[in-house]
């Protein structure tokens, strides 16, 4: 009886070795690793690698902690900005659209533009003797004395107090030196 159990045994260590060699021929090869086929571009760093996945454009910083390699994905700043841009031109419509169904504000609005009149021009009536360069001079008002001299007063003050402000920045200079 122990031989027909030892035979039972081996019969069936060699069905399971017999289906597993068999099961391992049937199973698809192996994919090899995704960075071996080229997926992913590795960049050096100085706190470790830049990995660029090449199939969805996703980047992550990979660095070796004590536990071993980590790998972060870096935050995606076109994404967030592509969706402001989204909501804005949303906005904008919308604002558009709110403006169009107003009704005018200005009554009487006319399209033609509104001749322009020279406000330094004297109504003077034209006389045809005057030349075209004696309408075209204007008279400016030189200032008075007074105003010149409130002018000059005020030159004089701002530039003492320049030239006191670039000796106390002299003295402060020197003081360090």
């Amino acid at each position: 009886m122990c031989t027909a159990t030892s035979s039972r045994l081996f019969l069936s260590v060699l069905a399971v070795l017999a289906l597993g060699i068999a099961g391992a021929q049937a199973a698809p090869p192996q994919a090899m690793p995704d960075t071996e086929n080229g997926r992913y571009a590795l960049s050096s760093t100085p706190d470790g690698v830049l990995r660029l996945d090449t199939r969805t454009g996703a980047v992550s910083t990979c660095s070796n902690t004590g536990a071993g390699w980590a790998c972060y994905a870096v935050p995606d700043e076109r994404a967030a900005l592509d969706a402001e841009i989204g909501r804005l031109q949303a906005d904008n419509e919308k604002l558009r659209k709110d403006l169009a169904s107003r009704e005018p504000t200005v009554a009487g609005k006319i399209e033609e533009p509104m001749p322009k009149s020279d406000s330094l021009k004297k109504s003077e009536p034209k006389n045809e003797s005057k030349s075209a360069e004696g309408e075209r001079k204007l008279e400016i008002p030189l200032p008075s004395d007074r105003d010149m001299d409130r002018m000059m007063s005020f030159l004089e003050r701002a530039w003492r107090r320049l030239i006191e402000m670039a000796n106390r920045v002299q003295k402060d200079v020197n003081g360090r030196i």
